[in-house]
């Protein structure tokens, strides 16, 4: 394999201005030249999940929730469903399909999960093609596009099964039905799921993945309005994503375990904590957040900042955006960048969650953003960006803030930092809407509703 690099100036096509900190420059584009002969064989790897009985959610959800789900799911009984995505961990994608396919073979639906295989160089060239679709000014080159089909086709011819519905998740593995339709192996109805913010996406990205999409019975959105232009597709349905109540990372620990967690890592639990979770991404603005925190420190000089991230296996730019956070921070010793690879799993993201006093998303671009709705469901106040499926959890004022700029955001921490009842009234308020739209069970319902509508 021959790779060849060149540098390219990079800046996110806002509608409104940014501070200097969310531009994004000197990316490093890996151009592919396909080899001659390949001998790699990649093949979908199965996801083993964890038994989960549907059963369990009755005193969370009710009886009418339960009742209306096996109902749903008795005409679907013995149906062979399997999703497709790109990583096993990482990201909420990943997350919520360890509890999405248990809980379908709960209610009697064959589940099953499984991973397209890649290696560096095509997760390099997916990401650039995710930050595309979500705006950034990144050429999609010919190469780019070899790259990702030879890849994906490798993929799609080793699938073996015959299934009755085939959820394919976001951009990586979307070109799969292509192929299987070039050689007469379609079996089943096939759903494009699309979890990013696709409002502003770079019309060569768009354009390429769009013949792709079309090639569907059904797609998923999780708003209207990231439909950039028509669809052929049999079916439009939204979702909005979820989380699992009953989740490690979703349940408090108690106090103790909190204290003994968070000291564990250095943070002091007595004094202010600024939470972020979020991978170290550009649309994440995580230099942002270090603003946001330095102009609060001015107001609550005992204020700490600390990040939390999963290291994910097809996001290789996130090293880049450590790295970017980590040099902004400079040796400030009450900013901590913590991830997975300093044993932050869901405990310890669900302990600092607990413990914290504000949590922050300071988003620029956001599919939906999952790390709102744990930390809301928890009870806690969060400041987040006025962008994307943010917009459709947090009612600005009432259960939570919505900011434009870091000036904005440091505003409404500085607020909440200063006011208990203030942080307690929002809290409360985001718990009750994560409770009426946003769990688990709401979306199982959906996925029964657009499977049946689709058989």
């Amino acid at each position: 394999m021959k790779l060849r690099i060149f540098n390219v100036q990079v800046f996110q096509p806002l509608r409104r201005p940014v501070s200097e900190s969310a531009a994004v420059s000197g990316v490093i584009i890996w151009v592919y030249d396909p080899p001659e002969d390949s001998v790699v064989v990649r093949m979908l790897t199965q996801v083993p999940v964890q038994f989960k009985d549907i059963e369990a959610y009755r005193s969370i959800v009710g009886d009418q929730v339960i009742q209306t789900l096996k109902e749903k799911a008795e005409p679907l009984k013995g149906a062979r469903v399997v999703h497709i995505n790109s990583t096993a961990y990482g990201g909420g994608v990943a997350e919520m399909l360890y509890t999405t396919v248990p809980l379908m073979r709960s209610l009697g639906l064959e589940a099953e999960w499984q991973v397209i295989q890649g290696d560096q160089d095509f997760f390099t060239v997916t990401k650039f093609l995710h930050n595309s679709l979500q705006g950034m000014e990144i050429p999609t080159t010919r190469e780019m596009r070899e790259k990702y089909l030879h890849i994906v086709k490798e993929n799609a011819l080793n699938f073996q099964g015959d299934y009755d519905f085939v959820v394919v998740h976001d951009p990586q593995p979307c070109a799969m039905l292509e192929f299987l339709e070039r050689a007469k192996r379609k079996r089943g109805r096939w759903i494009w799921r699309c979890h990013i913010d696709t409002t502003f996406a770079q019309d060569d990205a768009w354009d390429f993945l769009l013949p792709f999409i079309n090639r569907y019975d059904a797609a998923i959105f999780t708003k209207d309005d990231y439909i950039k232009t028509p669809l052929e597709v049999g079916k439009v349905a939204f979702i909005t994503p979820s989380i699992d109540p009953l989740s490690p990372k979703n349940m408090i620990p108690e106090p103790e375990v909190q204290r003994f967690i968070i000291n564990r890592y250095g943070v002091d639990i007595n004094r202010p904590i600024i939470l972020q979770v979020s991978r170290f991404d550009p649309w994440k603005d995580p230099l942002g957040a270090v603003d946001t925190y330095r102009m609060a420190k001015k107001e609550f000089p005992q204020v700490q900042l600390v990040f939390l991230a999963s290291m994910a296996s097809d996001d290789p730019e996130g090293w880049h955006y450590y790295e970017k956070t980590s040099n902004y921070a400079g040796e400030d010793p009450d900013i901590f960048l913590l991830s997975n690879l300093q044993g932050i799993g869901n405990l310890e993201v669900s302990a600092f969650q607990a413990a914290s006093t504000v949590v922050l998303q300071k988003s620029l671009r956001e599919g939906f953003g999952l790390t709102v709705t744990e930390a809301m469901w928890k009870g806690k106040p969060v400041v987040a960006g006025k962008v994307g499926g943010i917009l459709l959890q947090i009612d600005d004022g009432l259960n939570g803030f919505l900011v434009e700029n870091p000036v904005e955001s440091a505003e409404r921490v500085v607020k909440l930092l200063g006011d208990e009842k203030i942080r307690e009234r929002v809290g409360a308020a985001a718990h009750r809407k994560v409770q009426e739209k946003f769990l688990c069970t709401r979306k199982l319902q959906d996925y029964l509703d657009l499977f049946l509508s689709l058989n």
